[in-house]
């Protein structure tokens, strides 16, 4: 397989060419359509998923049923590496957001392969570390950030890792729907369309789909902090 993919994934950066072909063997391909679910919370889960293109949303429902965004991921970033270490139920539901693919490795491949790359489990580690710190990060924005500076926050997370440079500004494919971005700042939908509403009167965003167009980031910057 073409291993492109596989060296642009921070996770095997470290791996030579012959690795990266080696373990390319090992995964298979993966395909979803827009609102097609990867996997549900509670379901079991033995493999790890390397995003190639689209992006996915990870979410976890309330008892109540209420969808609560965890984040939103998108080329070379992985799912379900919970399952290296623990094969129990899957702590969330992975759902495409746009034309989504990916290659696959099973649980018993991927232990085979960190035996013979003890070093790849240091890269693991790091990647767990990241998702933690990001967890943390937005606990304690629901905390001490008002709903706007988490609003201007996520649009400016969402732009660096999705957003292409334009002469007029950073154009943000996000593929969310309002209340997908709702649920990712943890606020109603009616709060963020006002906080929305007001960034564009201030012209430092504008709206355009599923897609924003940052016009004013040093304004958002500050507005997030």
């Amino acid at each position: 397989m073409d291993t492109t993919v596989l060296k642009g994934v921070p996770l095997f950066k470290d791996l030579d060419a012959e690795d990266l072909e080696s373990l390319g063997e090992l995964m298979s391909d993966t395909s979803l359509k827009r609102g097609d679910a990867l996997f549900r919370e509670g379901d079991e889960g033995d493999r790890l998923y390397v995003l190639t293109e689209g992006k996915v949303k990870l979410s976890h429902s309330s008892d109540d049923g209420r969808e609560n965004l965890i984040a939103v991921l998108g080329p070379g970033e992985i799912i379900g590496e919970l399952s290296l270490f623990d094969l129990g139920a899957r702590s969330s539901t992975v759902t495409a957001i746009a034309p989504t693919k990916m290659l696959s490795l099973s649980h018993k491949d991927m232990m085979v392969f960190l035996t013979a790359h003890p070093e790849l489990s240091q890269s693991m580690l790091r990647e767990l570390a990241r998702r933690l710190r990001h967890t943390n990060e937005q606990m304690a924005d629901l905390v001490f950030s008002d709903v706007p500076g988490r609003v201007a926050k996520a649009l400016l997370d969402l732009a660096n890792r999705f957003g292409e440079r334009t002469p007029e500004g950073i154009y943000v494919p996000h593929d969310l729907t309002q209340e997908e971005l709702a649920h990712l700042v943890g606020a109603s939908r009616e709060t963020v369309n006002k906080s929305l509403a007001d960034f564009v009167s201030r012209n430092w965003i504008r709206l355009e789909g599923r897609a924003v167009l940052l016009i004013e980031v040093g304004r958002l910057q500050r507005r997030a902090h």
